[in-house]
């Protein structure tokens, strides 16, 4: 098969993009297929199959050579740092034949080299990252600067390793296969002497990759250098950002380093500009909330508050409600730290601690703007808090979140704050708890073989018998290419909904007042976060162990 064929055909890249490549390539040369990933139309990790389908040649499986011994292979220091500085890494010699691991077969430099010492190459493509963790079992390669305060020439030598080839296509390699595998972040982090990398994929973290130690610096400092950092810093904490483009979506990369015992761990967080869509429908409500938040969200003023942890989707949730609400007839400003996504029509401020421009500063002053709708990123103090239900009686409708574990608990939260009971009852309209849980992969779903020990063992016939479902419907994913083999693609939210209804107001917010607010809810039929995790797994849309992952 042509190469042009293959590419098309097999590896989704757009005849567009070929004729735009081709066109690049009569003007300035260059290799066909490494056009097609500096445009962003081919991910860098899948060259090693491209070569392999179009060359006929096998590729390596890394974990055969594990107790490569580098001693063993008999060439000079000399020839192995010609061949691994071409990006060939020998592994083994019999007589005159060479096995090599590569990127790049057809390099014509190695093979001369490899023709004239009259050695036969025996040829194992590898992707980038499997020829950096290859070569790091040779002593050779960058020297690390290890001093922890650098200084002139030392800095000049931080830049030279981090824009060296290996680095620059290593990092490139990295946050393409995050972005293909849908990751949030990923992860750069010493681990038992080594340098790993991990992607955080549905909110869970898989190791993707372990580097050659050496690797760390350059890596670290490439980082460093594109996210506006301090390189020549290594004892301080430090955070950055950088705007790229890769295939054809727009991209912004939240870079933050912290220095750890053996080195610095480096947290990327991935921020899609042009996939991100704030559609109700998105959220994976069940219908009965999803109305009633509908209503909610509907009302002139009031406080709707959303609670849980880090990562359980508030922001996102409240993204969508504001996207809801968002036209012409409105003023919509939010006050965040930081503003994560640019929502078109509405006004996001960004809080500045350094400068004293803190939450209860910018409220002060968005109230002042005459607004219909504020969102609050957060409420941490009572100053914020109290101004947030303030303004919420003069008319506003007022969004916001609190980290507590469940609805009923932002109550208590808020009163611990040092907010007055009658200002909560006068200003709450409602509050939601949420958890992200895993949807079970549409690819490879399969019936729950322990289906009837799980039914009995929790009373899943009850619960279904309360919630109007006729039939239990336990999935779970076998694993597939689509889903990583972890069974698992995307997320839904599992909500807890409470609503402040004028039986809610009457309740003394004392000790006692959560387990009441908990068994009003449940005389409503309202589900708790596990119960609606259960509902969502007896629909088939995700499984027993992930609700208890998430809101056990």
């Amino acid at each position: 098969m042509q190469m042009k064929d293959l590419l098309i055909n097999n590896f989704s890249v757009s005849e567009a993009d070929y004729t735009r490549a081709e066109s690049f390539q009569r003007k300035f040369g260059g290799r066909i297929e490494q056009i097609l990933v500096n445009m962003g139309s081919l991910p860098d990790d899948q060259l090693s199959t491209l070569y392999s389908q179009f060359l006929s040649l096998p590729q390596i499986d890394v974990s055969d050579w594990e107790q490569l011994n580098a001693e063993q292979i008999e060439l000079s220091k000399s020839d192995i740092d010609f061949l691994i500085s071409r990006g060939w890494i020998p592994l083994n010699v019999e007589g005159k034949k060479l096995c090599i691991a590569c990127k790049f077969p057809l390099d014509i430099e190695a093979n001369d080299f490899l023709t004239k010492m009259g050695l036969e190459p025996i040829i194992l493509l590898a992707s980038d990252t499997e020829v950096q963790t290859l070569s790091s079992k040779f002593n050779i390669g960058s020297q690390e600067v290890e001093d922890e305060q650098l200084f002139g020439d030392e800095e000049e030598k931080l830049r030279e390793l981090a824009t060296e080839a290996p680095t620059v296509n290593l990092l490139n390699s990295l946050i393409t296969r995050a972005l293909r595998q849908g990751a949030s972040d990923m992860h750069l982090e010493p681990y038992n002497g080594r340098y790993r990398a991990r992607f955080r994929v549905d909110g869970v973290l898989h190791e993707a990759e372990t580097l050659a130690p050496r690797m760390q610096l350059p890596i670290v400092t490439r980082l460093k250098i594109l996210s506006g950092m301090d390189i020549a810093e290594k004892r301080r904490p430090q955070d950055g950002k950088i705007e790229m483009k890769i295939a054809n979506q727009e991209l912004d990369i939240r870079v933050s380093s912290l220095p750890l015992n053996d080195g610095e761990s480096v947290v990327m967080r991935f921020l899609r500009k042009d996939n991100v869509k704030y559609d109700m429908s998105v959220l994976g409500l069940s219908d009965d909330i999803d109305s009633l938040i509908r209503e909610d969200i509907k009302t002139t003023a009031g406080v709707v508050l959303l609670t849980g942890p880090t990562g359980s989707g508030k922001t996102t949730t409240l993204y969508t409600f504001l996207n809801a609400l968002n036209n012409d007839d409105v003023k919509i400003i939010t006050l965040e730290d930081p503003v994560e996504y640019q929502l078109e029509g509405i006004n996001q401020v960004q809080v500045n601690s350094d400068i004293g421009f803190d939450f209860s500063a910018g409220l002060r002053s968005i109230v002042r703007q005459d607004p219909d709708i504020i969102m609050l990123g957060e409420i941490r103090d009572k100053e914020t808090a109290q101004i947030a239900l303030q303004s919420a009686l003069t008319g506003h409708l007022v969004f916001s979140t609190v980290h507590t574990n469940d609805a009923a608990s932002a109550y208590t939260r808020l009163i611990d704050l040092g907010v007055e009971e009658f200002l909560l009852n006068a200003a709450l309209v409602s509050i939601v708890a949420q958890r992200l849980a895993r949807k079970v992969c549409p690819h490879c779903v399969a019936d729950e073989p322990n289906e009837q020990e799980l039914t009995a063992k929790y009373r899943l016939d009850d619960l279904a018998a309360r919630f109007g479902l006729e039939k239990i419907n336990l999935v779970r994913g076998k694993g597939c290419e689509s889903c990583g083999m972890t069974g698992y693609k995307g997320r839904m939210a599992v909500t807890e909904y409470l609503r402040c209804d004028d039986q809610i107001k009457a309740m003394p917010k004392d000790s006692d007042f959560i387990p009441q607010a908990k068994s009003h809810n449940k005389q409503l039929n309202r589900r708790t976060l596990v119960e609606d995790g259960l509902y969502k797994a007896m629909l088939g849309l995700t499984t027993i162990d992930e609700v208890l992952r998430v809101a056990g």
